[in-house]
């Protein structure tokens, strides 16, 4: 039975269904009759799946549905001999049905695109005796650590490393990046994503369901059986109108004792606009957000956002790009100049894993510098490391290494150092003997978005406030320069959670967490709605996060502030439309103003209206 009722409900029988209600209503205004009244052809076709859908629910989920209401309100009307308002209340709700029906495939579309995105097969690279052949095979058969080539133009089929070439990949359907961005070795790629120029090898690192593409759609179709609360409620309206509907009708068959007013009154009581309001916006606006590379999990998610008046940011890898560079290079003796100081330092450090010594030697490198040979080379773990070069020793680290090694520090040197620091700068002191030569610095490098991103929301009235691990200059030198004033710093994992539950309970804030590691995490949970940067976060982030910004491109989070309360505004007001429609034409209907028909005719024209106002929030600009 649900397989032939979903069959009369398809678009090609509901249009048949609407040529009979057309001729029925040409035979009606020229007084002509035929021996069965096209009506009930209208009737069978949309009313069948209709009453299925309403008995069902009644006896089998315990549900009083809007589509009960409707059911009555349609027999209702056959019994008095209307049978062009049955077939036109049917008729106008399969409508209805089916235009939600396009607004959701249309927000899905997205989804679509995804999957048809994910490659079928991919190149691997054997290797043999005589060197490495490539065999085409399907991506499922692909593996961690196998190496793949891909061509100019081919899809990439699993995430992976780049371990040989250069190119140019699309990367927009994970990040929503709209330029292609140059890819070299040890360079990450992603699933789905297109090879614009140059032929590259990649180590395959998550494979399967394991890929970014693949979490894209698995996060999407998560969201589509969520309910907003928002939904719930009108739900639960939806529950108790069918009583209120039945008592009215029944009230106005007393005072009026009109059978005509009372079938209309149950005819434009039925609470389809009502019904529609919330999932069709809902899913347009994840639709919508799809698009530009956003995943928002539920629609209660994108509800919270709406009301979002605080947003608590992570600092490195959110606000910072969480890459420590070299920023300043500064000699102190005249014979050196910042590229010897520079040499010098990263040749010392190029025997150390220490992660400043790797960012100076990369810096270096990227210089063009020719690094010199060190021997005798020592580290000591927290302090520095030392070696001979050229016959003299070199000294690299902190001042506590330097104190020891009996090599003292001026006073314009230790100035010098503590202004790097209120910069939230990392230094390291080189010295050459007993002479310091120079400072290298380093910082986390803030994105180019962030100022505008935080000047944006300050100007949608949301507080901004900076959580972070850092060290207390740190964070006030990175506040300063994006404009935030609100700073809590040196925060472990536990005591982030502790400062949102504060600004929860005791100001009264409706919080957004923006991070990325794991250590952010509990924080993510703990907050009313959470985001999470997508391409650079962990796994356990993204899983936590109600929302995953699919890059890092923080400049998303205004968009998605402006995409959530602009959902709530057209909810509310397809809300409030509705009910004013349903309200003045229940007065019109007691009054004998309309009749079954016309009052199916208004009350359903109300239903398609608020369909169309949902669906245009997929192709709004934000």
């Amino acid at each position: 039975m649900k397989k032939f009722t979903n069959f009369l409900a398809g678009t090609k029988l509901t249009v048949f269904s609407g040529i009979f209600l057309i001729i029925s209503f040409i035979l009606m205004i020229t007084n002509k009759k035929l021996p069965i009244d096209p009506a009930w052809i209208t009737v069978f076709i949309s009313g069948l799946p209709l009453l299925y859908l309403a008995f069902t629910r009644l006896i089998f989920q315990k549900w009083i549905s809007s589509a009960l209401l409707i059911s009555i309100a349609m027999i209702a009307s056959i019994f008095i001999g209307e049978l062009f308002a049955a077939g036109e209340v049917a008729f106008i709700m399969a409508i209805g049905a089916i235009l939600e029906d396009m607004t959701v495939a249309r927000a899905k579309k997205g989804i679509g695109n995804l999957v048809s995105l994910i490659p079928t097969q991919g190149r691997k690279l054997i290797t043999n005796g005589n060197g490495y052949y490539e065999e085409m095979i399907p991506t499922e058969q692909i593996q961690i650590n196998d190496l793949l080539r891909i061509l100019p133009g081919e899809a990439i089929p699993i995430d992976g490393i780049i371990m040989n070439g250069n190119s140019s990949v699309d990367q927009s359907v994970i990040t929503g990046e709209s330029l292609p961005v140059d890819k070299s070795t040890n360079d990450t790629v992603f699933c789905g994503t297109m090879n614009c120029f140059g032929t590259i090898d990649i180590k395959a690192v998550q494979v399967g369901k394991d890929s970014s593409l693949q979490k894209m759609i698995l996060l999407v179709k998560e969201a589509e059986n969520k309910k907003a609360p928002m939904q719930k409620i009108v739900d639960k309206w939806a529950t108790w109108l069918v009583p209120i509907a039945l008592l009215i009708a029944i009230v106005a068959y007393i005072i009026t004792k009109d059978i005509v007013r009372t079938v209309t009154v149950l005819v434009v009581f039925c609470p389809c606009a009502l019904a529609l309001a919330t999932p069709t916006s809902i899913m347009a606006a994840i639709g919508q957000a799809t698009k530009h590379g956003v995943l928002i999990k539920s629609g209660e998610a994108l509800e919270r956002m709406g009301m979002v008046n605080c947003i608590t940011f992570d600092k490195t890898g959110t606000l910072t790009y969480g890459n420590l560079q070299v920023s300043d290079i500064i000699p102190f003796i005249d014979s050196e100049t910042e590229s010897s100081v520079l040499l010098k330092g990263a040749s010392i450090e190029s025997y150390s894993e220490h992660p400043l010594g790797k960012a100076i030697v990369k810096f270096a490198k990227s210089q063009n510098l020719l690094l010199t040979e060190i021997s005798d080379f020592m580290m000591i773990p927290g302090q520095g490391v030392m070696g001979l070069s050229s016959g003299k020793m070199i000294y690299c680290g902190n001042t506590t290494f330097l104190s020891d090694h009996k090599i003292s520090i001026e006073n314009h040197i230790l100035e010098k150092l503590d202004c790097l620091r209120n910069q939230g700068k990392a230094s390291l002191i080189l010295a050459e003997e007993h002479t310091v030569i120079g400072i290298i610095a380093l910082s986390d490098t803030i994105k180019e978005t962030a100022k505008d991103v935080i000047d944006k929301l300050h100007s949608m009235n949301t507080d901004v406030v900076l959580l972070t691990g850092d060290n207390q200059l740190t964070a006030e030198y990175v506040a300063a320069q994006i404009g935030i004033t609100n700073i809590y710093s040196e925060l472990l994992p536990t005591e982030k959670v502790e400062s949102i539950e504060k600004l929860q309970k005791q100001e009264n804030k409706i919080v957004c967490m923006v991070g990325d590691g794991i250590n952010d995490a509990p924080a993510l949970k703990m907050a009313n709605v959470s985001i999470a940067m997508g391409s650079i976060g962990s796994d356990i982030a993204i899983e936590a996060a109600d929302i995953a910004i699919m890059g890092d491109d923080i400049a998303k989070i205004p968009y998605i502030k402006r995409l959530s309360t602009s959902t709530i505004r057209t909810i509310k007001g397809n809300i409030t439309a509705s009910m004013c429609i349903n309200a003045i034409a229940i007065v019109l209907s007691v009054l004998g103003l309309l009749n079954p028909i016309s009052g199916a005719l208004v009350h359903n024209v109300g239903s398609v209206l608020v369909v169309l106002n949902a669906a245009l929030l997929y192709d709004r600009k934000f």
